[in-house]
C-alpha cells in the first residue's frame, strides 16, 4: 500500500493516532483478544494495515455493538469505524465499499413447515432478531408482511425466538449453526436474504481521507490482503473477500 499524502494523515490521525472503533460483536471479525485486552481479527488488522500506511501509531477502540460505534460519530471517540454499512449508519457516516462478507439467513424451529427464505415474510409469521445489527437494520426496512421483533443482544433474541415459539429467527450464517445445534431438529434456510457487508466508516466531512479509504479497500481486496487476514484467523467458508466495488 502506498503511504497517505498528509491531507490524509490529517483528517485520519487528528491527534497523531489512528483511533479505530472495533465491533466486538462479530465473532468472525474478532475472534480473539490480546492478554492486554486489545481485539484480534480481519477487523483490527484492516485497522493496522490503514494506520502503517499513514505512518500513525493505531488505537483500538472496542464497542460491544455496531449501533454504539455509529452513535458516537462526530463525537472525537473514534477516526474510523469497522461496521457493516447500512442506510441509517450511513446518515452519521461515510463508506467505504465492503472489504469483507457474511451471509445472513434464518434458523427456523422443528416442525415449522417453511422451506424457503421467501416463505418467511408472510402474514402471521413472527421473526426475531438482535437490535442494531447490520442484518437486522436490512430487515426493518425489507420487511413487509411479517412481524419483525428486534431484541436487544443476540443470546436474548435466541432465547425469546424459541420461548416463544417464534417462526424465524434471523442471524449470520456462522452463527445459526451454533444456535441450531442448541435447538435439535431446527433448520438454516439455504441461500442468503442479504449479505452483511463490512466496511470502513469516517466521520463525515473528510472528503480526501474518505477517498483515500475507498482506494485503499479496494487495493486491499484485489492484492489478496483481505484474503491473507481471513485465512491467518482460520474463518474461511465463513467471512468472504467482498465482490470489487
Amino acid at each position: 500500500m502506498s503511504p497517505a499524502p498528509a491531507e490524509v494523515v490529517a483528517q485520519l490521525a487528528p491527534t497523531g493516532v489512528l483511533r479505530a472503533g472495533i465491533n466486538m460483536s462479530n465473532f468472525l471479525l474478532v475472534v480473539d483478544k490480546t492478554p492486554s485486552g486489545d481485539p484480534i481479527g480481519p477487523s483490527p488488522s484492516m485497522a493496522a494495515t490503514i494506520a502503517d500506511a499513514l505512518g500513525v501509531p493505531l488505537k483500538l477502540i472496542p464497542y460491544s455493538t455496531p449501533s454504539a460505534i455509529a452513535a458516537a460519530a462526530g463525537t472525537g471517540e473514534w477516526d474510523i469505524g469497522n461496521i457493516g454499512a447500512e442506510p441509517q449508519r450511513a446518515a452519521v457516516m461515510d463508506f467505504t465499499a465492503a472489504y469483507a462478507e457474511i451471509e445472513a439467513t434464518y434458523l427456523v424451529p422443528p416442525e415449522s413447515t417453511i422451506q424457503s427464505i421467501d416463505e418467511v415474510d408472510r402474514p402471521g409469521n413472527r421473526i426475531a432478531v438482535s437490535k442494531g445489527s447490520a442484518y437486522g437494520l436490512w430487515l426493518e426496512n425489507n420487511i413487509k408482511q411479517a412481524e419483525l421483533n428486534a431484541i436487544e443482544g443476540g443470546d436474548a433474541a435466541f432465547t425469546q425466538f424459541v420461548s416463544d415459539k417464534m417462526d424465524a429467527y434471523a442471524g449470520l450464517r456462522p452463527g445459526l449453526v451454533t444456535n441450531a445445534e442448541k435447538l435439535p431438529g431446527s433448520r438454516i434456510l439455504d441461500g442468503q436474504f442479504a449479505a452483511v457487508q463490512q466496511a470502513i466508516g469516517v466521520n463525515k466531512g473528510n472528503d480526501a481521507a474518505y477517498a483515500w479509504l475507498k482506494t485503499f479497500v479496494e487495493e486491499a481486496k484485489s492484492s489478496g490482503l483481505v484474503a491473507s487476514f481471513i485465512e491467518k484467523f482460520g474463518v474461511q467458508g465463513k467471512l468472504s473477500v467482498a465482490p470489487p466495488a
